[in-house]
């Protein structure tokens, strides 16, 4: 470090030791924001104590899918067996349904409930009547607020044979269809129905990706001659491109997921062959017939699929669109 002195006839350079600068440690930074923003930390407290006690927490019992698990011995007491229980599950006779069953519902959830929700908030960002936005915005919200218990009602009351569609189906000649107990008609009936409850609410957040772009770019476009069709294009979907992937990718992860309740009160003998399903499966062999531990190891196989799919699509999305999770 140098010091400049002065006098009268010359100006010298004195060179003194340099000084270090001691960059604060990750603990200090650490404390420095929590007191800065221990309001915001407090709000999401509870947030965080949820996963740790309901995602994290009882990752302690995955052990039991190596174990030949006995509710005397503990998890510890219990014999260790390996591999056993997914040896088992993969020579099963019902291995290749159940997987057919997850993906096909998966796959098709994906393909039709992921776009129309994108479709829906580019057609309400280009109304200009608040009044009649807010309506239908209210009419395609509110199924999102309906239970599963009264969705799948609502599926037995219009579709069984003498209900609402069949009598339509009869007024134009045609025969009654029991679509409940059909399997060629589960996997359409459970998506069409999650689309219906899910479009408007899924919207929402496309709608506020939208908010954020520069209207300058459309008075431009316009100015150029550009149409609608084309300003959605290439100014509104690049735009919210980067929360598209993001949402492709969280749901490409969750594919296998398929959610057990709706698949459940759906399910009956008849169409059992179309609708049973990883996690309905888990339920019979785990609550119902108390094989602890296969149904764990079973659960876990779905799980590491979820987390392979995750990880290929987001690897994908990274190379293709340089959008992604990590």
């Amino acid at each position: 470090m140098e010091k400049i002195v002065e006098n009268k006839h010359s100006i010298q350079f004195e060179i003194l030791p340099a000084v270090e600068e001691v960059s604060p440690s990750k603990w200090t930074m650490l404390k420095k924001s929590f007191r800065k923003n221990w309001d915001l930390y407090l709000l999401i407290s509870p947030v965080i104590i949820y996963f740790i006690v309901f995602h994290y927490l009882p990752m302690y019992g995955i052990q039991i899918a190596f174990k030949d698990f006995i509710a005397t011995k503990g998890i510890w007491g219990s014999e260790w067996v390996g591999m056993k229980h997914f040896q088992r599950f993969f020579d099963s006779y019902y291995f290749w349904r159940l997987i057919k069953n997850t993906l096909g519902i998966g796959i098709y959830t994906l393909a039709v409930s992921f776009p129309i929700p994108i479709i829906i908030a580019l057609m309400l960002n280009e109304v200009r009547n608040d009044k009649f936005k807010k309506f239908v915005q209210t009419v395609i919200y509110a199924p999102h607020f309906l239970s599963t218990v009264v969705i799948v009602g609502m599926l037995v009351l219009f579709l069984k044979p003498d209900g609402l569609i069949n009598q339509a189906i009869t007024l134009v000649g045609g025969n009654p269809v029991d679509f409940m107990t059909e399997p060629a008609w589960f996997k359409t009936m459970y998506v069409l129905s999650d689309v219906w409850q899910t479009m408007g609410w899924s919207s929402i957040i496309y709608l506020a990706a939208l908010t954020a772009v520069d209207h300058s770019q459309h008075e431009a476009a316009m100015i150029d001659g550009a149409s609608r069709l084309q300003r959605i294009w290439h100014i509104n979907i690049p735009a919210i491109m980067p929360t598209i992937v993001i949402l492709f990718i969280l749901n490409a992860g969750s594919v296998m997921s398929v959610g057990f309740e709706k698949v459940f009160l759906m399910q009956n003998t008849l169409n059992m062959s179309a609708s049973d399903v990883i996690s309905t499966f888990v339920y019979r062999s785990g609550i119902l017939d108390a094989q602890y531990s296969f149904s764990a190891a079973v659960g876990l196989f779905n799980s590491v699929i979820n987390f392979i799919m995750l990880v290929m699509v987001n690897s994908i999305a990274k190379k293709i669109n340089h959008t992604s999770l990590w």
